[in-house]
């Protein structure tokens, strides 16, 4: 049996089962692209809830409207399940699992580990397995091969085992899905062009690079270029903040030259499951290598103390209006990692928040997409948004604007608040009450 010939032709003729495992930012967006290009989509998910609400037909991310599922849904080409036992359904799996840090900034790879071993279980032949979560050059070959080779099968015959890392950018529908290319590689040259095979279905440009090992370190090079510049341009606003330099306008004024730069632009601090934790993949595996990688490790530094600039700037702004920072009312507008999501995860909100209460002050918050802050490994914090109303505004002492969702109306936020910080550089188009404010 030629299983490398009957999966290419199942995928070309659309009518292999796509399976997705894990139904978050990355994995929910990949299966309904695939059920919109025409094949029969198996989501799984450890948690029951996400599987009754796509059952239903509703969506729980912002970038993925219900109508949308509600269709795959009723066209059978979308159904979710807890049940891994289905895992021998799927023509082609694609893992989806997060990839986070330990407490002490190590690899946590065990959601990875425990997809890896549950699918090994119910590996069959002519299976296709693809990771897309990010993770260390060697992550594919060194930990998921053997785990599915346990099974008795062989790579490249038997199974074909691939890495295609993950280019979601949520909150941002430009471009579209099909536009982004997508790097792949396999264990084999018959790994790599059933992934190609895969890929082709959904999006128009695929990337097909020589080792496994190349693509999973693009993918650290894609997050590790954004991770280090941004932790540039947020030291250079230490600086000029220290100059009394408008380094939203400095910024700007550079990016005039039409070549030899990119700009990139400061906030609070990095977050989201990709920026704040990647680069310290790559510095914990090169240390295996002999290499200290103290580039990415000062980048990290910098972006991890952009919360405490944020809380010390709310805090002489305070002292300028006569005020301590302990016993004051702060109200922080937006905890989600960056704008119109609804995701928390790194977010420096969360670390602001956690200052501003260690120093004594009356902490609150408002953001729409968050509606109470989720429960998080490493923050105690239990809150929930508030109603954002001109009283609101009036009784808080200082407003600290961390996520500049498009839904605020910045005008009105300065006509009714007395003092604002503002990490973004949100309110610059504010006609009025520009005295009111402080960036940081």
């Amino acid at each position: 049996m030629d299983t490398h010939g009957d999966l290419l032709a199942r995928l070309q003729r659309k009518e292999a089962t796509v399976g997705v495992i894990g139904l978050g930012y990355v994995g929910l967006p990949l299966a309904v692209e695939f059920g919109r290009a025409g094949l029969s989509v198996l989501g799984f998910d450890v948690d029951a809830a996400k599987v009754e609400q796509l059952e239903d037909g509703t969506s729980y991310i912002t970038d993925v409207p219900s109508q949308r599922i509600a269709e795959l849904v009723d066209a059978k080409r979308l159904n979710a399940t807890a049940d891994f036992d289905r895992l021998a359904e799927p023509d082609a799996i694609c893992i989806c699992v997060p990839t986070p840090l330990t407490e002490t900034r190590d690899p946590d790879l065990s959601f990875v580990v425990r997809t890896t071993d549950e699918l090994a279980k119910h590996l069959r032949r002519g299976q296709l397995v693809v990771l897309e979560s990010t993770t260390y050059p060697g992550t594919t070959r060194e930990e998921v091969l053997p785990r599915l080779a346990a099974s008795g099968l062989e790579v490249g015959t038997d199974f074909f085992c691939a890495y295609a890392p993950e280019r979601v950018n949520p909150g941002s529908k430009d471009p579209p899905f099909a536009k982004v290319p997508r790097v792949v590689s396999g264990v084999t040259s018959q790994c790599r062009s059933a992934a190609v095979a895969l890929y082709d279905l959904v999006v128009e440009q695929t990337i097909p690079v020589s080792s496994l090992e190349v693509a999973e370190m693009s993918k650290l090079l894609e997050n590790i270029y954004r991770a280090v510049n941004v932790s540039l341009v947020n030291e250079l606003k230490t600086i000029c903040l220290r100059m009394d330099i408008d380094i939203w306008e400095v910024v700007e004024a550079a990016a005039s030259k039409p070549f030899g730069f990119v700009p990139f632009y400061p906030g609070p601090g990095m977050g989201g499951h990709c920026i704040p934790i990647d680069p310290f993949y790559l510095a914990w595996r090169a240390r295996a290598f002999g290499v200290n990688a103290h580039f990415i490790e000062l980048a990290g530094e910098v972006n991890a103390r952009m919360p405490e600039l944020v809380v010390q700037r709310t805090a002489e702004a305070l002292n300028s209006h006569g005020k301590a920072l302990r016993g004051s009312r702060v109200l922080v507008l937006g905890v989600a990692y960056k704008p119109n999501v609804g995701d928390t995860r790194e977010s420096p909100a969360i670390r602001i928040l956690e200052l501003l209460a260690g120093a004594g002050a009356d902490i609150r918050y408002h953001d729409a997409l968050v509606p109470q802050l989720p429960r998080m490994r490493r923050s105690s914090l239990r809150l929930a948004s508030v109603e954002l109303t001109e009283e609101q505004l009036q009784q808080s002492d200082c407003v600290v604007i961390v996520t500049d969702h498009t839904g605020y109306d910045y005008q009105w936020i300065l006509d009714n608040a007395s003092l604002v910080v503002d990490t973004r550089n949100a309110t610059r188009q504010a006609s009025r009450g520009r005295e009111k404010v402080w960036a940081a």
